[in-house]
């Protein structure tokens, strides 16, 4: 049976089930006066029936005063089934999430009972009547009940009473007496309502994007698919193995398990979260892509042959605020990732260290970030294997660190035992592999060593190649011996040639020539400065000019087949406290042909500058963490001209040709200072 959506609101006395009040004789004399006076007869015994008729009450009646009894109560009936459920939800597309669902069906069918009456004119009435009238039977018309008459002292009721009531049989006999309406099927005209009409709701969203993917599954793809999933069961029964059978250790597996598994799921989406972070960065940082890749100033035109330096990206890292730019280094593999270790120059105040990797598609925060207990003074990036990373420390330790490994500690790591060194190291470099195929990097320190390191297994083997002395290398010895003599090494560079050719810079302002073959003595030996020997490097296109830095505010251009300097202080790319400056031999050997500052403070010192080896840009490190990111304009980069005004093809060798041009210009007897 269908419930109403109407509410249907109901008042209850609290009186109608509570005991009479004491006035209710005064009531009943009342009544009976009443029936006289209108001529009802109410018979004899009517008295006796009356007062014999007494109401009880019940022992645990609640005994109600007359405010209470007056009180009306108002209850609120609803159309809302209570069984109906509030808690359906259903996937929209539109809002691409689960949203609860408003409209619920409220119907509730307490009763349901088909019955058997049909319409006249139905054809189902007609084949009934044609039924009946071929069996000869008739439908049996429902006999009314003749009510008993009551009667008076006995007696028989004469025809005058008869005529006289209307409810008599004789009355009867000439009416039929309504049918009654069915009890089950029958409902008030007062309660019908209309039902409220039914609504659709409909909405139409974009299909999601679909692409058409379509591979070749050869025997070679199938096998290294197999080959794969083998490699992976067997590193799970490696890691089931390898616990042990305590109970103990069952628990912290167990947990275990539960971090992996979540880090599992966290890595599902990592790489999906890096790739709409980059998306939202380059749409904040869209002016600044653009000039990194279209922008060219066009001003260079009336500047002769001036550059500037327009500023891209900044970046920083709020947790290394407090420490130093020691070093950087471009991945040689992806050319936007570049590696920043942290430290300080404080030597007086040393502490904690950091590495960190960033990108130019997400300046804003670091794509890798290694903590240190000491502080990194230099790195370097493997060439071929650009996830393997040699970093040496302020304590002497060098460690490798492989950014495919989960967790921050290094994989490899020089102690006490394996032969650190017990100054600060302050290059590292690495070299092709030995004939083992195995990884190896050199390093270089203030106690005067130079070692070669070898990734074998699971540690760091080592190898003293040279020991640098005030008079001529030293082998290897008492160190009783050695200790008089010793020179501090401050950087090396290996020739880009010859394998076996390296030089080394000193802390007492000494160039040395060596050769890994060769560990008792120099190959040559170089006067270069009045003080330390901050950075040397070989020429990556003429076999035989390297360049040389110093504390003493020199920069020297060299011959490593003439003992003589070519020319003395000429500076090429240096800064000082808050500005670069930048100059190019082929324009003007004497003065800057760009002058830039490149942090707002004064106080603030420039500490470290790298090119990109393919994009056009520099990035520059301070000492407060800070590393910028700087375009060259176009009168910076210009490409020599040959004697008829067009520009030089590249290769080495034309390389090799402007460098002798070059070579033969410095021999000229004028001096430059600065």
């Amino acid at each position: 049976m269908p419930v109403s959506n109407n509410n249907v609101v109901a008042s209850v006395r609290k009186g109608s089930i509570a005991q009479k009040a004491p006035g209710a004789k005064s009531n009943k004399t009342s009544s009976k006066k009443k029936d006289e006076e209108e001529g009802v007869d109410t018979g004899d015994g009517w008295d006796e029936w009356s007062h014999g008729k007494a109401l009880t009450k019940p022992p645990d009646q609640l005994e109600l005063t007359e405010e209470e009894l007056k009180t009306e109560l108002t209850r609120i009936l609803t159309a809302n089934n209570p069984h109906a459920p509030q808690n359906i939800v259903r996937y929209s597309f539109k809002e691409r999430s689960y949203k609860p669902t408003s409209v619920v069906d409220q119907m509730a069918v307490h009763f349901v009972l088909d019955g058997s009456l049909l319409h006249q004119d139905s054809d189902e009435a007609r084949r009934l009547r044609a039924k009946e009238v071929d069996t000869g039977t008739e439908p049996e018309e429902e006999k009314p009940e003749t009510p008993a008459t009551p009667v008076e002292d006995g007696g028989e009721v004469g025809e005058a009473g008869e005529e006289d009531r209307p409810d008599s049989v004789a009355s009867k006999t000439d009416k039929k007496e309504p049918k009654i309406t069915n009890q089950f099927n029958f409902s008030e005209r007062a309660s019908q309502t209309l039902n409220n009409p039914l609504r659709e709701r409909s909405c139409q969203t974009e299909p999601p994007p679909r692409s058409i993917f379509s591979a070749t599954a050869n025997q070679w793809e199938i096998y290294d698919a197999y080959a794969e999933e083998l490699q992976k069961q067997e590193k799970s029964k490696e890691k089931q193995k390898a616990v042990p059978s305590k109970k103990d250790n069952d628990i912290s597996k167990k947990k275990m398990m539960l971090t992996e598994t979540q880090s599992d799921d966290i890595g599902k989406v990592d790489k999906a979260s890096k790739i709409f972070e980059r998306m939202v960065n380059q749409n904040i940082f869209d002016d600044i892509a653009q000039d990194f890749k279209y922008f060219e100033d066009a001003s260079d035109e009336f500047r002769d042959q001036e550059g500037t330096l327009l500023p891209l990206w900044k970046f920083q890292y709020d947790k290394a605020k407090r420490l130093s730019v020691a070093a950087l280094c471009w991945n040689k593999k992806y050319q936007d990732l570049f590696a920043v270790g942290m430290g300080s120059y404080d030597f007086s105040k040393q502490g904690c260290g950091m590495l960190v990797f960033y990108s130019l598609k997400n300046s804003a925060f670091p794509e890798y970030i290694y903590p240190t207990s000491s502080g990194i003074l230099c790195l370097d990036i493997h060439e071929q294997h650009s996830y393997l990373v040699a970093v040496g420390f302020y304590d002497g330790c060098v460690a490798v660190y492989n950014l495919k490994e989960e967790g921050v500690e290094p994989v490899y790591k020089s102690t006490a035992k394996t032969g650190k060194h017990t100054d600060p190291v302050w290059q590292v470099r690495w070299q092709n592999d030995d004939m083992d195929n195995n990884h190896n990097f050199y390093s270089v320190s203030s106690d005067g060593r130079v070692v070669s390191w070898t990734l074998v297994k699971n540690e760091l083997v080592f190898t003293d190649i040279i020991r640098l002395s005030l008079n001529g290398a030293v082998s290897e010895g008492p160190e009783g011996a050695q200790q008089p003599s010793i020179a501090c090494g401050t950087s090396f560079d290996f020739h880009k040639q010859i394998d076996y050719l390296f030089l080394v810079g000193t802390e007492e302002g000494k160039i040395h020539k060596c050769s890994k073959t060769y560990s008792s003595q120099y190959l040559e030996t170089y006067d270069a400065h009045s003080m330390a020997v901050d950075a040397v490097k070989w020429n990556h296109f003429h076999p035989k000019v390297f360049i040389s830095c110093s504390s003493d505010w020199t920069v020297k251009i060299w011959d490593h087949t003439i003992k003589t300097v070519k020319n003395n202080t000429l500076i090429l790319l240096i800064t000082d406290f808050f500005q670069v400056h930048v100059f190019d031999l082929n324009i003007n050997k004497y003065e800057a042909i760009c002058q830039q500052p490149v942090v707002a403070k004064k106080k603030t010192k420039l500490t470290h500058i790298e090119f990109n080896p393919i994009y056009p840009i520099i990035i520059v490190g301070d000492d407060r963490g800070y590393v910028t990111s700087l375009k060259l304009s176009p009168n910076l980069r210009k490409k020599p001209k040959s004697k008829k005004g067009q520009e030089m093809p590249k290769g080495p060798e034309v390389e090799v040709a402007k460098m002798e041009k070059l070579l033969s210009l410095l021999r000229e007897p004028e001096q430059s200072t600065v």
